[in-house]
């Protein structure tokens, strides 16, 4: 079993955790200044995407550079890491690779803690992933060693977004879809857990 195995109820209730859902749990988040090269990239790859349905390019192409203006605009160090093996616990099914993890760690090299961000790429089925995305967020959680620091996480489908956060055992889910076109609100979010 590994993370994509996951349906969002097995993960509630091998890990017994408690959702609380609610429209715009993240819409009060400040939004960010984004930077004239990451409104210019984004204006140039949305036309690459507009039809598309590879995830492949849509990850490439909308959730990358996005990442990356997160990494830019941080008052501290964050490391990205894409594609990367994150085994944590093989016995619980907590185990193989994640689209994208942001640490808030000086290692670019090795994964360390705290990881603060788990992001799942997908074509465009949103629900399909949250299974897999909160899986590796209690995998970052166990990982990290402390369960009251927040993990935040967000399926993505490069065009919308949504979030969930996992605190101690209770998963706030925001059914609240973030358009890209909201990229300042979207980069605000991710940057609610660099504390």
């Amino acid at each position: 079993m590994g993370y994509g195995d996951f349906s969002f109820t097995e993960v509630l209730n091998s890990f017994n955790l408690i959702t609380e859902e609610s429209e715009g749990i993240f819409s009060d988040s400040k939004p960010k200044e984004l930077s004239f090269l990451y409104q210019q990239t984004l204006a140039d790859y949305l036309k690459f995407v507009s039809l598309s349905s590879s995830e492949k390019l849509r990850s490439e192409a909308l959730v990358f550079p996005l990442l990356a203006e997160l990494v830019r605009s941080a008052p501290t160090q964050l490391n990205i890491f894409s594609g990367s093996d994150f085994t944590v616990d093989p016995s619980r099914g907590l185990n193989g690779r994640c689209d994208f993890l942001i640490t808030k760690s000086p290692e670019i090299l090795a994964i360390r803690s705290p990881v603060i961000v788990v992001v799942e790429a997908k074509k465009s089925d949103l629900g399909e992933g949250l299974g897999q995305c909160l899986a590796t967020m209690v995998a970052a959680q166990i990982f990290n060693g402390d369960p009251m620091r927040p993990v935040l996480g967000t399926i993505t489908t490069g065009t919308i977004w949504i979030f969930l956060l996992l605190e101690n055992n209770i998963v706030k889910i925001d059914l609240t879809e973030y358009s890209i076109k909201q990229a300042g609100l979207i980069l605000g979010i991710l940057s609610s857990v660099i504390v």
